[in-house]
């Protein structure tokens, strides 16, 4: 008796999922259609027959057309930029371009290397640089002390608007 009845469970469950499964590809392609074997079954396409009122004024059909020629020319701009290796082309007669930098009359370049010993002399002036900066005694880097006022005792005063320029001496240069 059980086996009868989880046979008769197991049979529906079955035809449920298929039919579910009819149901999604259905869904999922809509391209395939739908047929028909009932002769009862029939309809009628309202938006094709002869008489039926024309869905589009002609200054809609108008801007539907400037719509999607903006549009192609956009899709054309933004193919263009976001693939450089494609080139342009171009029909005009009146478009052209001169490349001065590869052309044969183009002046020659040379290429001017540095020597070894103009980059040490810039190298040593910016140790001296540096070490001239780092023994300047900058104020962040001195410690204060504090009274009992918390004012910082034996600090220099200066004015707010001073400034200061360490290291730019004409014996650093």
């Amino acid at each position: 008796v059980e086996d009868v009845e989880l046979a008769n469970e197991r049979a529906a469950v079955l035809a449920e999922a298929a039919a579910l499964k009819k149901l999604a590809v259905d869904y999922m392609h809509p391209e395939v259609g739908v047929t028909s074997v009932d002769g009862a079954c029939f309809g009628r396409n309202y938006f094709n027959r002869a008489s039926a009122p024309e869905g589009e004024d002609d200054e809609f059909a108008d801007e539907r057309a400037e719509v999607l020629a903006e549009a192609a020319a956009l899709k054309k701009l933004a193919v263009g930029y976001m693939h450089p290796e494609v080139g342009v082309t171009s029909v005009d007669g009146a478009c052209f371009g001169r490349n001065y930098f590869n052309r044969a009359s183009a002046p020659e370049t040379e290429i001017v290397e540095a020597k070894p010993e103009e980059s040490s002399t810039d190298t040593s002036s910016l140790q001296a640089l540096a070490a001239a900066v780092k023994g300047a005694n900058l104020p962040s880097t001195k410690s204060s002390k504090l009274d009992m006022d918390n004012v910082v005792s034996n600090a220099a005063k200066k004015s707010a608007s001073s400034v200061n320029l360490f290291g730019l001496s004409e014996e650093v240069m």
